[in-house]
């Protein structure tokens, strides 16, 4: 037998495989055997690497992983004060929202009805790699929105993973992130990021929408990435894993600073969200006539301090991997969620299923983390060459899923670039993490096309 990382995996009875050869820190690997055997050797390489950043002392690995930058996504880390910059990632703070109503389904069946919502939404919210939103915004008014979140736009935290991220009164962001930031709030971005109009099993309309912090994210990691590679160069310490590998430890002179920055981008991804769900929940009442319910808004590329099931309190990253919080975590307590456990948000393709869940007491193997979609089957260069246009426009009329009101389609988002999401789902399930309450199909989606 092959000496790979992934051939020195054990499964165990507990819904995962257990990496302990080859690794600093023992690694659980969330898969059914299925999963598990078309998971890339990349991805069991880059676990391996997650677990030598300084003061790691867990690393766990989701369902829907594939081979990410340095680590991969689908990764959730433990440290005792260290902060790492690529289980974080660019996209800071990017995140899920989801919102629903009583409308029946056959009325976003409606080839008319669903088309306007499409083209109102279009209009009211920014599309694509670098586009705007429809919202301006004082100098005082952005510093509130990165520095009190969701506060700031006067939501509250029944509805929102968190009010904010705490962000010192003395720290000022790069001027290239504010300058990239500063307009794009209110919009939806490009790549995988969506809007899309589902119903549920009871036959009710739901929305959701995937999206971050924009060009403020990405400028505060690249500021980062380049103030840490430079104080590395001085020290001469290697980087190992290439330049995103930058890390920060509790005596370095960048650890406030990349701490805050994560925190204002978590807050600029939260208000980014809370702003589409203004502008795509006017556009269902106008279309629809009813006002949905925000049912809650999560992130998914964050690291915060939280208390792990030992009752310690350590720095959790997860990078393309979600909070599953169960009931009677400290954490939720006086929430509306306190006894059931939040929602946990997870998005399937264009043409599959997503999912509403709730976490199980098994989550607290996963460091309470779940995935956070179904995880990439093919890399966006090898869609290109596996599908076309015409193709996936086939595709999605079969599935009676209308694109960007019946505009160009992303081949690279195409249903077949990614996983199935119920094989992900049922591994979830299967390892005791967390329970589906709702399961969501896609009629109508929106995506930026780049």
């Amino acid at each position: 037998m092959s000496n790979s990382l992934k051939s020195n995996c054990i499964r165990t009875g507990d819904g995962y495989y257990l990496l302990t050869e080859g690794v600093d820190v023992p690694v659980r690997f969330f898969m059914s055997d299925t999963l598990f055997d078309d998971c890339e050797d990349g991805v069991f390489k880059q676990a391996a690497a997650a677990t030598r950043f300084p003061g790691v002392t867990d690393v766990v690995v989701t369902p829907d992983a594939h081979v990410g930058y340095v680590v991969p996504v689908g990764c959730v880390m433990a440290t005792t004060g260290t902060l790492c910059q690529a289980p974080v990632g660019y996209d800071i703070g990017c995140g899920m929202m989801a919102f629903r109503s009583t409308v029946p389904y056959t009325r976003g069946l409606d080839e008319t009805l669903r088309r306007r919502f499409s083209e109102e939404v279009m209009a009211r919210i920014g599309l694509g790699v670098g586009k705007g939103g429809n919202h301006t915004f004082t100098k005082s008014e952005f510093q509130e929105i990165i520095r009190h979140g969701a506060a700031a736009v006067g939501y509250e935290r029944d509805n929102v993973e968190r009010d904010y991220f705490d962000v010192d009164d003395t720290w000022d962001p790069p001027h290239d992130a504010v300058f990239r930031g500063s307009n794009q709030l209110g919009s939806l971005g490009g790549g995988n990021h969506f809007c899309e109009l589902q119903y549920d099993q009871h036959g009710h309309l739901w929305v959701m929408v995937h999206t971050g912090s924009r060009g403020f994210g990405h400028a505060l990691a690249t500021h980062f990435i380049n103030a840490g590679k430079a104080a590395f160069k001085k020290a001469n310490k290697s980087v190992k894993g290439g330049f995103e590998a930058i890390y920060f430890e509790p005596d370095s002179p960048l650890y406030n600073g990349y701490k805050n920055a994560v925190a204002a981008g978590g807050n600029f991804a939260i208000v980014n969200r809370l702003l589409i769900w203004e502008g795509v929940g006017t556009a269902f009442k106008k279309v629809f006539g009813e006002e949905p319910e925000l049912v809650y808004e999560i992130s998914h590329n964050l690291v915060q301090e939280e208390e792990t099931p030992t009752g310690e309190r350590k720095w959790i990253h997860r990078k393309g991997a979600t909070r599953a919080f169960p009931a009677g975590h400290p954490e939720l307590k006086g929430t509306k969620w306190e006894s059931t456990g939040h929602p946990i948000l997870i998005p399937g393709s264009m043409g599959d299923k997503s999912y509403i869940l709730y976490a199980a007491e098994g989550a607290a193997r996963s460091l309470y983390s779940v995935n956070h979609g179904c995880g990439r089957k093919h890399s966006r260069s090898e869609c290109k060459n596996l599908f076309t246009q015409s193709g996936v426009r086939a595709q999605m009329k079969a599935l009676n899923v209308m694109v960007n009101a019946g505009g160009e389609i992303p081949i690279d988002e195409s249903p077949g670039a990614y996983k199935p999401a119920a094989d992900v789902i049922q591994a979830v399930v299967d390892a005791n993490l967390a329970k589906i309450a709702f399961e969501l199909t896609p009629i109508a989606s929106i995506k930026g096309v780049d």
